[in-house]
């Protein structure tokens, strides 16, 4: 999938999970120019440096998918029209920030 991409943005960070962290994967992000940004497991020999907060951040936004897989319509696109699909996800989102 990586080398499908034509112009990826430049020095852009890619946020990955560590099943990902593999040398090949993540040299083939370097290749495209993008930044990747994944923790590497606990038992690798040679560690780097990565964007911790970043990495926080998107464990924040999985925390937020998972919340939204509650309210079944959203997944299961019972409606037919993407104006009503959009408001539902709205109205997800506003009661969701109210129970936070």
């Amino acid at each position: 999938m990586l080398a499908g991409w034509d112009a990826p943005i430049k020095d852009l960070p890619l946020l990955m999970d560590r099943a990902y962290e593999g040398d090949e994967t993540r040299q083939s992000v370097l290749d495209l120019g993008m930044n990747p940004v994944v923790p590497p497991k606990a038992n690798r020999q040679v560690k780097w440096n990565y964007d911790r907060t970043l990495c926080k951040r998107r464990n924040e936004d999985e925390r937020l998918f998972r919340r939204l897989k509650g309210f079944r319509r959203i997944f299961s696109c019972f409606e037919k029209l993407d104006v009503v699909d959009r408001a539902f996800l709205n109205f997800a989102l506003i009661v969701d920030m109210i129970k936070c």
